[in-house]
């Protein structure tokens, strides 16, 4: 079965410097029917002016993975990093027992556009950690590319939950196939352009909840961008 949740059904909060969409229930955004899907807890699609950011602030017991599409974020936290993400990076942070971090867009002249993914770890408690890697466009082009999992296999970021993200870069005319496991809850989100995804029509910012299925077929009518998460 798959559920379609269009982009302009998302929550939106904001202020001056921050347009931010929210897939499922965020800060002042809350629809008891969209708290996250499985372990899957936050995808915020976040737009982020020139000099614009997020001051310091305290996270415990989540896996935060941040996906840069344009511009560069200026990352600060408690561990001691200190790094610029860049678009096509994606960083990983466990929050685990506590950390303090700060987010910021890097320049003071071109807008900054992320997504920010929070995943429930497998227990609390975990050692704090951080992890930062770039994973080429070509890489990702008509073909699922795993980016996060459990055990770090094939140079993916490490998770500490049994998920799995995996990112696509999809062009017209070469459909990208993903055998699923029946037994696992799979969650699409179309980063940008179109597809189809089993024959079901998805635009930017779309979200799909999918049970039951064995297997997934993309095909896209523009170049599209599409995160897959495998979750227990």
């Amino acid at each position: 079965m798959i559920v379609i949740r269009k982009a302009e059904a998302r929550g939106r909060t904001g202020a001056d410097w921050l347009d931010s969409r929210h897939s499922f229930s965020f800060a002042e955004y809350y629809d008891p029917r969209e708290m996250g899907f499985s372990r899957l807890r936050v995808i915020n699609d976040d737009r982020i002016a020139p000099g614009g950011g997020f001051p310091p602030h305290a996270h415990r017991d989540m896996e935060i993975v941040t996906y840069v599409l344009d511009g560069a974020v200026r990352h600060r936290d408690s561990l001691g990093n200190g790094s610029v993400i860049e678009a096509g990076e994606v960083q990983r942070m466990s929050a685990g027992t506590g950390v303090t971090h700060s987010e910021f867009n890097a320049s003071d002249s071109a807008p900054l556009h992320l997504l920010q993914i929070w995943i429930e770890p497998d227990r609390r408690g975990h050692q704090p950690g951080y992890e930062q890697r770039r994973f080429a466009q070509d890489r990702k082009r008509n073909r699922m590319l795993l980016i996060a999992s459990p055990d770090g296999r094939e140079n993916s970021l490490r998770l500490n939950q049994d998920a799995r993200i995996y990112a696509g870069v999809l062009e017209t005319g070469h459909p990208v196939e993903f055998a699923a496991d029946p037994k696992r809850h799979l969650y699409v989100h179309l980063v940008r352009g179109a597809a189809a995804l089993n024959g079901i029509a998805m635009r930017a910012g779309d979200g799909a909840k999918i049970t039951d299925e064995s297997a997934l077929t993309f095909a896209a009518p523009e170049e599209a961008e599409v995160l897959l998460f495998d979750l227990p």
